[in-house]
């Protein structure tokens, strides 16, 4: 909120509170559009659920800015005396992280404070000051996950991953630090670190051979992409025509006039762009007729469950008879049964990845892989254990 309008609401805001609060209570506003209430007196928890239903019925209301209602979304986070703390410091401490906990969670939900929380915001503080080092540390490496031409079985490229190698703790799973990365802005140098090594490492490979990318929407919002990816191009070799650069539909949803202006930039100096986890955003297919993307990647979650469902199998098969009809390349991720592949193999699907094909490796043992399936046709891989 800005402006005269977002003081507005605050102002608002704080009265509904302070209106619901009794005289011996305490009502303050602590930060931005954050507010701190202290219950005094209260016997039982029902008091504090009774309150917060109270509180909760009354935010829920519009709120009327310049003649347009306003509805906000309300989070809130609670801590109990003693049980949690005996000092203001410690309560409002621990109130705040049950707040982060809330919105962690989607928001728009009443979270209460638990001594695990304390001990997880530990370990993300931990991550996120060795996260500032690791890049200078060279702590990161990137692993390649195979992709398949269903038609020759043959590799036709690989998509890039990174993984981190922490000196006391081992490998770090992508899915504890990016978030983390992403929140502190650290996703920038990060990411253009895995454009460049990616495509250094990708002009060793077989010509044919494309390599994947993702994107972070913070790399769109900080400086400019399309010259960052001229760039690396210039500086490693790699032609234009064999990076793929994947998105997800979470960049198109603000500001989405500017970010299609920005991808016609990169599509401009003859990069690929795909779309990744295609089916599982809600504006999907008006993004397609807006964007003439190079790739459509169909979301694991319904190729992992269309042999047994028949509403995913469905969605699998649209998918692909959509891409042919868009003349856009289709690949479906998380192939891992042979049964999975005949049936894509069935519907025309012209793409997989997945641990039938291959697990990600490091640059060295994909090229050797690759140059060994390029010099000889393979027949299909064989299952690899998904464990």
């Amino acid at each position: 909120m800005e402006g005269h309008g977002g003081d507005r609401v605050l102002h608002d805001f704080g009265s509904r509170i302070q209106h619901l609060a009794r005289d011996t209570d305490i009502v303050a506003r602590v930060d931005g559009d954050e507010f701190a209430i202290v219950l005094t007196d209260i016997a039982a928890l029902s008091d504090v659920m009774a309150f917060m239903h109270r509180l909760g019925t009354a935010l829920a209301q519009p709120f009327h800015v310049s003649n347009r209602e306003v509805v906000l979304a309300t989070s809130v986070g609670i801590a109990l005396a003693p049980a949690d703390g005996d000092t203001s410091d410690v309560l409002l401490r621990h109130a705040a992280i049950a707040l982060s906990r809330a919105k962690a969670d989607g928001g728009q939900r009443v979270c209460f404070y638990e001594e695990s929380m304390d001990q997880a915001l530990q370990r993300r503080h931990t991550i996120e000051q060795d996260l500032r080092h690791a890049l200078r540390r060279n702590e990161f490496e990137i692993v390649y996950q195979p992709q398949y031409d269903l038609k020759t079985e043959m590799p036709c490229g690989s998509e890039a991953l990174i993984r981190w190698r922490h000196p006391d703790h081992g490998l770090i799973s992508p899915g504890h630090f990016i978030p983390i990365a992403e929140e502190t802005g650290l996703i920038v140098p990060i990411g253009e670190w895995v454009l460049r090594q990616a495509c250094a490492d990708a002009t060793k490979w077989p010509e044919h051979l494309t390599v994947a990318v993702n994107l972070s929407p913070a790399q769109f919002r900080v400086g400019d992409i399309t010259e960052t990816v001229a760039d690396v191009l210039h500086q490693t070799g790699l032609p234009a025509s064999r990076l793929e650069l994947e998105i997800t539909e979470s960049l198109l949803i603000n500001d989405t006039e500017e970010v299609l202006a920005k991808l016609n930039r990169l599509r401009s100096i003859g990069v690929r762009i795909a779309m990744d986890d295609f089916g599982t955003g809600y504006s999907s297919l008006s993004y397609l007729a807006r964007f003439p993307f190079s790739k459509i990647k169909i979301d694991q979650q319904f190729v992992r469950n269309m042999t047994r469902d028949p509403a995913m199998r469905a969605i699998v098969k649209s998918v692909v008879a959509l891409g042919k009809s868009l003349r856009i390349a289709v690949t479906a991720e998380g192939v891992e049964t042979p049964e999975q592949a005949r049936m894509l193999r069935r519907f025309g699907c012209p793409q997989v990845q997945g641990f039938l094909y291959g697990r990600p490796e490091t640059a060295e043992v994909h090229a050797q892989g690759a140059l060994k399936a390029t010099a000889k046709v393979a027949p299909l891989p064989k299952r690899h254990s998904a464990a």
